[in-house]
């Protein structure tokens, strides 16, 4: 009969780089407003499924849209210039 060994001390053995570093989370909050544009871009999709888009649905739609695009831009444009020296655009 064979013993099978545990790899927990291997495992756990990194437990201390499982978690985010600092930069990771800053990265993750910079991000939030183009994740939630686009949560709010699929709550729009996800209520039509089921049924015949009506004009209101097409504007929260729309509006769903624009808000998730300019959530991204404005990301962009934020690293961006967070790249450039000097603050040159």
């Amino acid at each position: 009969m064979e013993h099978i060994v545990t790899v927990q001390d291997a495992v756990t053995a990194f437990a201390d780089f499982i978690e985010p570093t600092n930069a990771e989370l800053d990265a993750t909050a910079r991000e939030m407003p183009v994740i939630l544009a686009d949560v709010e871009l699929l709550d729009a999709h996800i209520v039509t499924l089921d049924r015949t888009l009506t004009e209101l649905d097409n504007r929260r739609i729309r509006r769903a849209r624009r808000r998730a695009l300019a959530a991204r831009v404005a990301l962009l444009n934020h690293t961006a210039g967070a790249s450039l020296p000097g603050g040159a655009a």
